[in-house]
């Protein structure tokens, strides 16, 4: 394998490492749709209760629900989200639009 061919692959798999801004999911939802992506922001709402729940994450360019079965961080607090975009999310009867489907939160102080 040549040094330009190493070059690309490092940057493609790199390329899906970073946070993406809520407005470009919000904007463009199908182009995210059930692929992995992480953002992050602070928590502006929660609602929950035992180990699942929905929160919402802003990160100055929008806000996004975040469905929960490892629990929920609390409000204000800065996370980092991984996850599955989803569109139409229902919970509890209510839709909630597009979201993401948490694979795992980390909190930031």
């Amino acid at each position: 394998m040549n040094k330009a061919s190493l070059l690309v692959i490092c940057a493609v798999v790199l390329s899906g490492c970073g946070t993406v801004r809520i407005n470009r999911i919000l904007a463009d939802p199908a182009r995210y749709h059930n692929r992995p992506v992480t953002v992050e922001g602070r928590v502006t709402s929660v609602a929950g209760a035992l180990n699942m729940g929905v929160y919402q994450v802003d990160d100055g360019s929008g806000k996004i629900y975040v469905v929960s079965n490892r629990g929920v961080p609390a409000r204000d607090a800065r996370v980092k989200v991984e996850g599955m975009v989803t569109p139409g999310v229902n919970v509890m009867g209510m839709t909630m639009g597009t979201a993401i489907t948490e694979r795992g939160h980390r909190v930031r102080f």
